[in-house]
């Protein structure tokens, strides 16, 4: 059995590789292609695949075990709803008043559409160590594998959103919130009932934020990359 200071290594590698995915970015530049680059679908796969196959019945668990007595019996699901709303207003927003890898952004737009997405990288960060606590290293690996490149995917999309601004200093921002999340989970912890809430929050809007790449037609998506991260994904989660 792994012990707990060599979880919090691991946790702290997995924060590190998190944080990497957007110090990179101008590497990942070769994904940005039409049709679209089968690794940023199988990444979208893999992360949707994690969220049916693994958030949503952590969700439903901790629902019985904590909000049983709420008198709404899909109080948790209601977070993933603002999750995927709120994302999805953010991606309308950027989409029609951002600007792109060779226009401007309006600098009102941008820190609102970057703050948000370091928020959501300080959750991803911060769930690491809690992962890490109810699931162990195994889960946590899971987890982190999953998230890292749900990252890719969101660094392609924010690039294509804002362009130059993105790569400085955006990318550096939403990096250092993803380390800083993982940091903020040791020092700091929050009740059950909250941790729950973030899941919530984290799987609604990373299904918008994978779904919002993978349709639009002009993307030329793969879908059999899409299936194929999914499906074996999905595997690994069941065995």
């Amino acid at each position: 059995m792994i012990g707990l200071e060599n979880t919090t290594l691991l946790a702290l590698a997995a924060a590190v590789i998190m944080a990497s995915v957007h110090v990179c970015s101008p590497w990942l530049a070769f994904l940005d292609k039409t049709p679209r680059s089968i690794w940023l679908s199988i990444a979208g796969g893999i992360s949707v695949a994690y969220v049916f196959v693994h958030l949503f019945p952590e969700l439903a668990r901790l629902q019985e075990e904590h909000f049983g007595q709420t008198g709404i019996d899909a109080f948790l699901y209601l977070f993933a709803v603002v999750g995927l709303v709120g994302y999805y207003g953010l991606e309308q927003l950027a989409k029609h008043r951002g600007g792109g890898p060779d226009r401007k952004t309006p600098a009102a737009v941008f820190w609102l559409h970057l703050g948000s997405f370091a928020f959501y990288n300080m959750l991803i960060g911060y769930l690491l160590e809690e992962q890490a606590r109810l699931e162990g290293a195994g889960g946590m690996a899971l987890y982190a594998i999953a998230m890292a490149v749900h990252f890719v995917v969101n660094d392609r999309a924010l690039y294509r959103h804002h362009g130059t601004l993105y790569l400085a200093p955006g990318r550096w921002i939403l990096a250092v919130a993803a380390f800083a999340g993982w940091a903020l989970g040791l020092v700091v912890e929050i009740d059950t009932k909250w941790i729950a809430c973030c899941i919530a929050l984290l799987a609604g809007s990373v299904t918008l934020n994978v779904i919002k790449e993978e349709l639009p037609e002009e993307r030329e998506a793969r879908f059999w990359a899409f299936a194929l991260g999914a499906a074996t994904y999905a595997g690994l989660l069941v065995l």
